[in-house]
C-alpha cells in the first residue's frame, strides 16, 4: 500500500470525525434539532470523546469551550499518528 494512500485515508477519517463534532455542536444550537435522529446518531459517535473534555473543563457560564479544546486535541492526535506512521515506515 502506498504511503500517501495511507496518509489520505487517515486524514479523511480524522476530517470526517472533525465534521461530525462540528455538526453535533451546531445542531445543539437549534432546539428542534436536539432530539432528531441525526443528532442522536452523531451523539453516539462523538459524545464519548467530548465527555472526556467536559469532565476536565467546566462550562464558562452558558459557554462550553470543551468541544473547541477537543478539536484542537484531535488535531494534535492526528499529527501524532502521522509522526508514528513516519517512524514506522522509516520516512
Amino acid at each position: 500500500m502506498n504511503v500517501m494512500m495511507i496518509y489520505d485515508v487517515i486524514g479523511t477519517l480524522f476530517n470526517i470525525y472533525k465534521f461530525l463534532i462540528f455538526g453535533y455542536i451546531l445542531l445543539s444550537w437549534f432546539p428542534q434539532a436536539r432530539e432528531s435522529p441525526v443528532r442522536r446518531a452523531m451523539a453516539h459517535l462523538v459524545e464519548p470523546y467530548l465527555s472526556v473534555f467536559r469532565s476536565i473543563i467546566p462550562p464558562l457560564g452558558m459557554l462550553d469551550i470543551s468541544p473547541i479544546i477537543a478539536l484542537f486535541a484531535l488535531q494534535f492526535i492526528e499529527h501524532g499518528v502521522y509522526f508514528i506512521l513516519e517512524a514506522l515506515m522509516g520516512l
